[in-house]
Parts: structure tokens; C-alpha cells; sequence
């Protein structure tokens, strides 16, 4: 089923590359060269090698199809949870995120009509109502494992994941589990209407009944860390831009220590979470000054619900397509 933003964007959304993609192509062209060792292009000029500055794509945004969607759901979770993927039962979390498509929660966004792959898609889990499932307690358990690193934040997800009792009057906590994915080069732009959906929906699904009432959101996101020579690289890819030149670009969001997020809405979560965390994968590969390609890592982030809706609305603001209104 296709969904209506005919209030806010339109069916369809089209939009440009987002600043933060163009950038990370320009620093990956550049750092290329230079693992090739090709002194002549050390002084990179990026008029022979620019990045795109618009790409005009329709992007439809249809409910979760269990039918169609599995394969390419399950691809882009071993996206997001990148070198540690394997130890996660992706394939189980695919099926569970969809078996819950029922509800109504969760969304997908595609190019090609509802029979085609999704390129991106957004849902929350029940943490408390899918516990016994064992891609939830394997991926909650891995949650827990990174989060020791930080005890505060620790003890705070431990209380909350902790299995609950009967007892009368006594406050519930009740943790939904935020997986959000796309393909790298989909515009920021698609997000803030699949996070107005979630919102409409998770007030849906409370009135049926149904175990949506959280207290509590946790984000999974990912990142990559870049060295200082790696920075220098991109800085001077970004200054060389033609966007850049002519003030097209706004620069890459900086979280600390050469960090920095694949989702730049995660700037926006951050400011209102109550725990973040940045933590190394299990099972990443070694690196070396030889090393290819970026060093990838991931992001937890825990959001009281009473904030969620704020958190929502400042995504649109922030990151509207420019057309919208």
C-alpha cells in the first residue's frame, strides 16, 4: 500500500544527495588516489572528479510488505550493524520486523513500485513484547556487552530491559527498539516524513491495544571514525567542491575525536537523548595506515518517549525537502 503525504510532501518525495553523501564520495575519490600512491594527484582538484549535486529520484513510501520486502530489509540491517552482523540473526530480525507489518507500524521507501526492493525503511520493536525472540535477545544482549564501556548507561538499560513484575501500581518501563536504515546515497530529505508516519502510527497501535506505549525509544545508528590525515583529505576535497565554492555546502556534522554519523539526523537525537554511546565492532578487521575504506563503528542513543514527539518535529524542520512546506 502507498502512502499519502499529499499534507506535508506529496506522495512522492525528490530531492538532491545530501551534503554529508557528496562529501563522503569526494573523501572516498581522494583517499583512493592516495592509498594508489599516485604523487601526481596528491593536489586534488575535484572539477575532474565531482561529486553529484543533484540527482532527481521519485521515492513512494509504502507500508512494510512481508511478501516483497525480506531480502532487502535483511541486506540493510547487515548494513547497519555492520562487521558484528553475523552474530545478530539478521535474517530473524528481518522476519520479526515484518511478522509485526500487521500493526501498521513501519514503513519503506522504493523507486520502482511496491514490488521493488526497498531502499530504506523505519519501524520500532517492542523490546518487552518480543523478548523471548531470539534475534531480540541476541541483539539486546549485544547492546548490553557494548554499553558496559559506559557503567552509567549500562545500569540505566539494564533496569530498563529487565523483566518486568506484577506488582500493583508499580511504574512500567517499556523500551521500543528504533531501526532505521537506507541505502548511503538517499537523501536525508526521506526521513522526517517516514518519522512523521512512525509517530501517527505508534498512536494507532496504542489504541488498538496493541504494545506500543513506550517510555523509552533506543536508536541503533552507525558511524566512521577518520584519522587526522583522513580529515585534512576530506577538508580539502570539500574546498575544492564547486558546491563548496559557490556555498552550496554547509560542511559534515563533527561529533568528537574524528567521528562522525552516516545519518545526520543523528545530530538531532543526540541533543535530546539522556545516554549515548560510540563503540567499536566486535569483529572489525585490523587497521593500519595501509588500510581501505572507512573505519566503520556504531551508535546507541536512548531517547525518553516524552521527547520523541519534539525529536520529530525538529528532524522535519532541520531537514525538510526544500520544496515542502
Amino acid at each position: 500500500m502507498s502512502r499519502d503525504f499529499t499534507d506535508s510532501t506529496g506522495k512522492s518525495a525528490c530531492g538532491p544527495v545530501s551534503t554529508a553523501d557528496a562529501l563522503l564520495w569526494l573523501f572516498l575519490a581522494v583517499m583512493s588516489k592516495r592509498k594508489q600512491g599516485s604523487d601526481e594527484d596528491m593536489d586534488y582538484d575535484s572539477s575532474d572528479e565531482e561529486a553529484p549535486t543533484s540527482v532527481d529520484v521519485d521515492f513512494d513510501f509504502y507500508n512494510l510488505n512481508a511478501e516483497v520486502d525480506y531480502h532487502a530489509i535483511n541486506r540493510l540491517l547487515i548494513q547497519l550493524f555492520g562487521a558484528d552482523a553475523e552474530g545478530l540473526q539478521t535474517g530473524s530480525l528481518a522476519d520479526l520486523v515484518l511478522s509485526t507489518a500487521d500493526s501498521g507500524v513501519g514503513s519503506t521507501i522504493k523507486t520502482d513500485g511496491e514490488d521493488s526492493d526497498p531502499c530504506a525503511f523505519l519501524t520500532v520493536l517492542s523490546c518487552d513484547a518480543h523478548r523471548d525472540n531470539p534475534a531480540i535477545r541476541a541483539l539486546l544482549e549485544y547492546m548490553l556487552s557494548k554499553t558496559s564501556k559506559d557503567p552509567v548507561f549500562h545500569s540505566t538499560l539494564s533496569s530498563l530491559l529487565a523483566p518486568k513484575t506484577q506488582v500493583q501500581n508499580q511504574a512500567q518501563t517499556h523500551v521500543g527498539l528504533v531501526l532505521c536504515e537506507r541505502l548511503i546515497n538517499m537523501p536525508v530529505q526521506t526521513v522526517p516524513p517516514m518519522y512523521r508516519m512512525l509517530v501517527e502510527e505508534i498512536k494507532d497501535a496504542v489504541a488498538d491495544g496493541d504494545p506500543y506505549n513506550f517510555t523509552h525509544y533506543l536508536f541503533i545508528s552507525r558511524v566512521y571514525r577518520l584519522t587526522a590525515e583522513e580529515e585534512e583529505a576530506m577538508v580539502a576535497a570539500q574546498r575544492n567542491s564547486k558546491r563548496y565554492k559557490s556555498g552550496g555546502t554547509s560542511g559534515l556534522g563533527r561529533g568528537g575525536d574524528g567521528v562522525y554519523g552516516f545519518h545526520p539526523e543523528d545530530e538531532e537525537v543526540m541533543k535530546v537523548a539522556t545516554h549515548v554511546l560510540t563503540y567499536s565492532y566486535t569483529k572489525a578487521p585490523p587497521r593500519d595506515a595501509e588500510s581501505i575504506g572507512l573505519d566503520v563503528g556504531g551508535r546507541v542513543m536512548l531517547v525518553p518517549a516524552d521527547r520523541f514527539g519534539a525529536l520529530v518535529r525538529t528532524i522535519g524542520e532541520v531537514f525538510s525537502a526544500p520544496n515542502s512546506t
